[in-house]
């Protein structure tokens, strides 16, 4: 039965027409011009500002709210911005934050968001500037990571769990183009891939998500040094095989979230080789070491990888969000996602012409001109300065290794290979269990006194004060204030 649809009077609705512009555009250019001379302002002395604030009950009301059928003068709403969400960011801003692995952000990035806003571009398919722009970024990404311009391809995503995700799909697609149109549930063998135990989670969601199945990740095990064990990757490949099952996929870190560890490419490259396996390098924040020549034998292996995935909102510093997938074989990767709908045809001439839809190399149409703001901050800092960044990053984690063994009640907890840092707190005849409670209770009270705000991991059994430097406003200062902290808040606890 076909639905009954409403009858509109478009003759009484059309008669005063509206839209979202405002009625006083000087207003609202005034307003935008004071916008952000007080973000700059708050930006410039960030290091004056406390890390990170628990939002108070008023902030935590707001939810309670209801959408109000009138609307609200714009200078109350950012003046309701600066009492109630401003005070309380979560803290990657200040130089002091090392949780998790979030980059600073530039205030020249946040103009270009607003630029592309401003701009409202949507990069899924269409002759217009965004699409060339992205395609720029890109190529940088590719000649970065020495990968062929002519042969590659690669896609800008919200981060590295899209982009591993991503990635995993062209490697599973690439076994037999029958999947894409029948499904795995056809294929006659069981798939699987393999990344070790100290692997991001999010391969696991995508292991569920494209269909293999949270067991079709074989978590393989890692050294002392927390790198993948070689030998017993080969080995589970190996029983895979004999099982009837189908590799097809490795996973190399290069920069593990817990440590920062980096698996031997060689090794992992050779494998996959070996068993016409994909061989894919998540990483998300430690591929960007490549740009420094004193890495570039480390690494070696990684610009001959299939695919690389990493984030340009850690390393490189920017905003969230944006990460990047660039695969070496642009065919298999556009054989992964591309299709072309009616109402998505391509063009000779017109706006619907123009260069390769960038949605047939991923799976979201609705795409931001997130490559904007990679776009200027590249070319403002150049490469040199984000070599000296990165590099500054990984000497200021040496230094925090070298304050921390400086100190009897502090110990190492992991090799720092990179820009991780894992320690805590220690004293002779404190047992597992209270250690790792102490410890956990100095990590809360250093982000509740704002003097520092790293995040924490469990080695071993062990609970660990976890640092993860891509900062670009942090100095040996900051760092010194952490140990200060540290060895205070723990005395402190001990005492009482």
């Amino acid at each position: 039965m076909a639905l009954e649809f409403p009858s509109l009077d478009w003759h009484q609705i059309l008669a005063q027409e509206q839209s979202l512009d405002p009625d006083n555009w000087d207003a609202v250019s005034d307003l935008g011009k004071k916008m952000v001379e007080e973000m700059v302002d708050y930006l410039q002395h960030i290091d004056q500002e406390p890390i990170w604030r628990k939002p108070p009950e008023e902030v935590k009301n707001l939810v309670k709210e209801k959408w109000s059928d009138q609307g609200k003068e714009l200078q109350h709403i950012y003046q309701d911005f600066k009492q109630y969400i401003l005070p309380y960011p979560k803290g990657n801003i200040h130089p002091r934050f090392w949780s998790w692995v979030q980059g600073t952000g530039s205030i020249t990035a946040a103009l270009a968001d607003f630029l592309a806003s401003t701009l409202n571009s949507n990069l899924a398919i269409g002759d217009h500037s965004a699409m060339y722009i992205e395609q720029q970024v890109i190529n940088w990404c590719l000649e970065a990571m020495d990968f062929p311009l002519q042969s590659a391809s690669g896609i800008l995503l919200s981060g590295g769990s899209m982009a591993n995700i991503t990635a995993l799909v062209v490697a599973r697609n690439n076994i037999d183009p029958s999947i894409r149109s029948h499904g795995i549930q056809s294929w006659p063998k069981k798939l699987t891939f393999y990344a070790s135990t100290e692997t991001h989670s999010c391969q696991q969601k995508a292991a569920e998500i494209i269909g293999v199945g949270a067991y079709g990740l074989r978590k393989v095990s890692v050294d002392n040094q927390y790198e993948m064990d070689i030998a017993a990757l080969e080995t589970m490949i190996l029983a895979d095989l004999d099982a009837g099952m189908q590799p097809f996929c490795v996973v190399a870190n290069v920069g593990t979230v817990n440590t920062g560890a980096i698996d031997s490419l060689l090794e992992v490259e050779r494998i996959c080789r070996k068993y016409n396996i994909w061989f894919h390098v998540d990483g998300a924040f430690g591929a960007l070491v490549y740009l420094l020549p004193e890495y570039k034998d480390i690494l070696a292996p990684m610009s001959r990888a299939d695919s690389i995935a990493f984030d340009l909102h850690k390393w490189m510093y920017l905003p969230y969000e944006v990460g990047c997938l660039i695969v070496k074989d642009k065919a298999a990767h556009r054989a992964a996602f591309a299709l072309q709908p009616s109402y998505l045809t391509s063009h000779e001439r017109g706006l619907a012409a123009g260069p390769d839809p960038i949605g047939n190399y991923g799976m979201e149409l609705s795409r931001g001109f997130k490559a904007l703001k990679v776009w200027f901050c590249l070319q403002e800092h150049g490469r040199k300065k984000y070599e000296d960044l990165i590099r500054q990053n990984l000497a200021q984690c040496l230094y925090l290794a070298d304050l921390i063994e400086q100190e009897s009640d502090l110990q190492l907890m992991a090799p720092v290979t990179m820009n991780i840092v894992c320690f805590r707190y220690f004293k002779t005849g404190m047992t597992q269990e209270e250690l790792n409670k102490l410890n956990k209770e100095i990590l809360m009270t250093l982000q509740e006194r704002a003097i520092a705000t790293p995040s924490s991991t469990i080695l071993e059994g062990s609970y660990v004060i976890r640092v993860a430097n891509v900062n670009h406003r942090s100095t040996k200062a900051d760092f010194k204030a952490l140990i200060i902290g540290v060895l205070e808040i723990g005395r402190e606890l001990q005492l009482n």
